[in-house]
Protein backbone atom coordinates (compact mmCIF):
# COMPACT_ATOMS: atom_id res chain seq x y z
CA UNK A 1 0.00 0.00 0.00
CA UNK A 2 2.48 2.27 0.62
CA UNK A 3 4.48 1.66 -2.77
CA UNK A 4 1.34 2.61 -4.83
CA UNK A 5 1.11 5.91 -2.78
CA UNK A 6 5.05 6.08 -3.28
CA UNK A 7 5.07 5.07 -6.98
CA UNK A 8 1.64 7.60 -7.32
CA UNK A 9 3.48 10.89 -6.00
CA UNK A 10 6.49 10.34 -8.11
CA UNK A 11 4.95 10.18 -11.17
CA UNK A 12 2.64 13.13 -10.23
CA UNK A 13 5.77 15.23 -9.76
CA UNK A 14 7.20 14.46 -13.58
CA UNK A 15 3.71 15.35 -15.08
CA UNK A 16 5.03 18.80 -16.49
CA UNK A 17 2.55 18.70 -19.27
CA UNK A 18 -0.44 21.10 -19.21
CA UNK A 19 -3.40 21.57 -21.53
CA UNK A 20 -5.17 24.25 -19.70
CA UNK A 21 -3.31 27.41 -21.61
CA UNK A 22 -1.25 28.11 -18.32
CA UNK A 23 1.82 30.56 -19.29
CA UNK A 24 4.04 27.86 -16.77
CA UNK A 25 3.65 24.97 -19.45
CA UNK A 26 6.68 23.21 -19.39
CA UNK A 27 7.52 23.96 -15.82
CA UNK A 28 7.53 21.14 -13.22
CA UNK A 29 4.51 21.62 -10.76
CA UNK A 30 4.86 23.36 -7.29
CA UNK A 31 4.46 20.88 -4.83
CA UNK A 32 2.01 21.74 -1.84
CA UNK A 33 3.33 20.88 1.94
CA UNK A 34 0.85 18.88 3.17
CA UNK A 35 0.53 18.67 6.99
CA UNK A 36 0.09 14.72 8.23
CA UNK A 37 0.30 12.76 10.99
CA UNK A 38 2.45 9.82 10.69
CA UNK A 39 -0.51 7.69 11.14
CA UNK A 40 -2.13 9.14 7.83
CA UNK A 41 -1.01 7.65 4.66
CA UNK A 42 -0.04 9.16 1.30
CA UNK A 43 -3.02 7.58 -0.46
CA UNK A 44 -5.50 10.12 1.13
CA UNK A 45 -3.44 13.20 0.39
CA UNK A 46 -3.28 12.57 -3.52
CA UNK A 47 -6.39 11.54 -5.88
CA UNK A 48 -5.27 8.97 -8.61
CA UNK A 49 -4.70 11.23 -12.10
CA UNK A 50 -6.55 10.45 -15.09
CA UNK A 51 -4.58 8.77 -17.78
CA UNK A 52 -4.33 11.27 -20.55
CA UNK A 53 -6.37 10.30 -23.78
CA UNK A 54 -4.29 8.74 -26.99
CA UNK A 55 -4.00 10.08 -29.99
CA UNK A 56 -4.32 8.35 -32.70
CA UNK A 57 -3.05 10.87 -35.44
CA UNK A 58 0.33 11.15 -35.74
CA UNK A 59 1.87 14.64 -34.55
CA UNK A 60 2.39 17.14 -37.41
CA UNK A 61 4.78 19.28 -36.08
CA UNK A 62 8.36 19.28 -38.21
CA UNK A 63 11.49 19.51 -36.94
CA UNK A 64 12.97 23.02 -35.28
CA UNK A 65 15.71 24.07 -37.85
CA UNK A 66 18.12 27.04 -37.11
CA UNK A 67 16.46 30.65 -37.79
CA UNK A 68 18.44 31.93 -40.77
CA UNK A 69 17.78 32.87 -44.12
CA UNK A 70 18.08 30.40 -47.13
CA UNK A 71 20.74 31.02 -49.44
CA UNK A 72 20.12 31.68 -53.19
CA UNK A 73 21.49 29.57 -55.50
CA UNK A 74 23.55 31.29 -57.95
CA UNK A 75 23.15 31.67 -61.52
CA UNK A 76 26.26 31.22 -63.57
CA UNK A 77 25.54 34.02 -66.91
CA UNK A 78 23.45 37.00 -66.57
CA UNK A 79 21.08 37.45 -69.57
CA UNK A 80 22.44 40.21 -71.90
CA UNK A 81 20.01 42.96 -72.38
CA UNK A 82 19.31 45.05 -75.50
CA UNK A 83 21.99 47.39 -76.17
CA UNK A 84 20.86 51.48 -75.94
CA UNK A 85 22.04 53.13 -78.80
CA UNK A 86 24.97 56.13 -77.74
CA UNK A 87 23.98 59.30 -76.83
CA UNK A 88 25.84 61.11 -79.33
CA UNK A 89 23.32 59.48 -81.99
CA UNK A 90 19.49 60.67 -80.66
CA UNK A 91 17.50 61.92 -83.50
CA UNK A 92 14.61 64.39 -82.85
CA UNK A 93 11.39 62.27 -81.86
CA UNK A 94 8.67 62.76 -84.32
CA UNK A 95 6.40 65.21 -82.55
CA UNK A 96 1.91 65.44 -82.84
CA UNK A 97 0.73 68.76 -84.84
CA UNK A 98 -1.47 70.90 -82.37
CA UNK A 99 0.39 69.33 -79.16
CA UNK A 100 2.09 71.24 -76.88
CA UNK A 101 5.56 69.73 -77.79
CA UNK A 102 5.26 71.13 -80.99
CA UNK A 103 3.75 74.64 -80.02
CA UNK A 104 6.47 74.83 -77.46
CA UNK A 105 9.24 73.46 -80.33
CA UNK A 106 7.61 75.72 -82.68
CA UNK A 107 8.32 79.52 -80.26
CA UNK A 108 11.74 77.71 -79.11
CA UNK A 109 13.01 77.73 -83.56
CA UNK A 110 12.31 81.67 -83.66
CA UNK A 111 14.76 83.93 -84.36
CA UNK A 112 14.78 85.37 -80.78
CA UNK A 113 13.66 82.20 -79.00
CA UNK A 114 10.91 82.27 -76.30
CA UNK A 115 10.69 83.78 -72.56
CA UNK A 116 9.42 81.26 -70.12
CA UNK A 117 6.27 83.14 -70.17
CA UNK A 118 5.72 83.06 -73.46
CA UNK A 119 6.03 79.11 -72.97
CA UNK A 120 3.43 79.75 -69.76
CA UNK A 121 1.12 80.94 -71.66
CA UNK A 122 1.03 78.75 -74.69
CA UNK A 123 0.92 75.47 -72.53
CA UNK A 124 -0.65 76.54 -69.25
CA UNK A 125 2.20 75.00 -66.96
CA UNK A 126 3.85 76.14 -64.14
CA UNK A 127 7.39 77.47 -64.39
CA UNK A 128 8.94 74.44 -62.61
CA UNK A 129 6.76 72.18 -65.49
CA UNK A 130 8.35 74.03 -68.77
CA UNK A 131 11.96 74.11 -66.88
CA UNK A 132 11.46 70.31 -66.74
CA UNK A 133 10.26 69.66 -69.86
CA UNK A 134 13.23 71.94 -71.40
CA UNK A 135 15.67 69.89 -69.54
CA UNK A 136 14.25 66.04 -69.68
CA UNK A 137 11.92 65.94 -72.76
CA UNK A 138 13.81 68.39 -74.87
CA UNK A 139 16.78 68.32 -74.51
CA UNK A 140 17.68 64.69 -72.98
CA UNK A 141 15.01 62.72 -74.43
CA UNK A 142 15.09 64.43 -78.05
CA UNK A 143 18.19 65.31 -78.04
CA UNK A 144 18.30 68.99 -79.16
CA UNK A 145 20.33 71.46 -77.55
CA UNK A 146 18.50 74.46 -75.57
CA UNK A 147 20.32 77.87 -75.47
CA UNK A 148 19.47 79.80 -72.26
CA UNK A 149 20.14 83.83 -72.26
CA UNK A 150 19.63 86.10 -69.50
CA UNK A 151 18.33 89.80 -71.09
CA UNK A 152 19.55 92.83 -68.88
CA UNK A 153 15.52 93.03 -67.68
CA UNK A 154 16.53 90.00 -65.88
CA UNK A 155 13.74 87.77 -68.10
CA UNK A 156 15.25 84.37 -69.60
CA UNK A 157 14.68 83.51 -73.03
CA UNK A 158 15.30 79.84 -74.02
CA UNK A 159 15.94 78.67 -78.02
CA UNK A 160 17.10 75.87 -79.72
CA UNK A 161 19.31 75.29 -82.98
CA UNK A 162 17.36 74.76 -86.04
Amino acid sequence: MFAEGLVLAISLAFLSDRSDGCRDRGKPAKKEKQHTSNTETTETAQAPAAPEPKTTKPARVRARRAHAATKKAKTGKKANHAKKAPKGAKKAASVQDGSKTAKVLDLLKRPGGASAKDLMKATGWQPHSVRGFLSGTINKKMGLTVISSKAEDGERSYSIKA
